[in-house]
């Protein structure tokens, strides 16, 4: 049986989640990694992606997040997302206005560092379509 700890995903409008699992799987910055019990402490960013959460049943549930931090702690893992859905909920209409605004930003960037940030969450939200039309 697996190891749990305590993952708590939050944001801004409420706390989606607060339990003991037994793996999570984070979007980060630098590429996706993966959360045990007793993982060794460190913050990344995340990216929009796939949230995955393995119960301790062995299930997965999954969640767009975009944006926000990844706090792995002693005491377990926090996902301070700046928006996270669970992915049964999304809209293809949500993510379309996503993509628009991203688009949007692309075409108003001032200088070729806000250009460029533009840029790359455009590609991510492309590339969560993907993932979604694969789950």
């Amino acid at each position: 049986m697996a190891e749990l700890f305590q993952f708590e995903l939050v944001s801004p409008e409420r706390q989606l989640l607060s339990e003991q699992v037994a793996e999570v799987v984070v979007p980060g910055s630098e590429g996706e990694f993966g959360v045990l019990k007793n993982h060794a402490p460190f913050i990344s960013t995340i990216l929009p992606g796939i949230l995955k959460v393995r119960s301790e049943a062995g299930g997965w549930d999954e969640y767009f997040v975009r944006g926000g931090f990844a706090d792995v702690a002693a005491g377990g893992l926090t996902v301070l997302a700046e928006q996270a859905v669970p992915v049964g909920e999304i809209s293809r209409e949500q993510l379309d206005e996503a993509i628009a605004n991203a688009q949007e930003d692309v075409a108003d960037a001032k200088d070729d560092a806000s250009r460029q940030k533009a840029e790359m969450t455009l590609g991510q939200l492309k590339d969560v379509v993907e993932a979604l039309k694969k789950a």
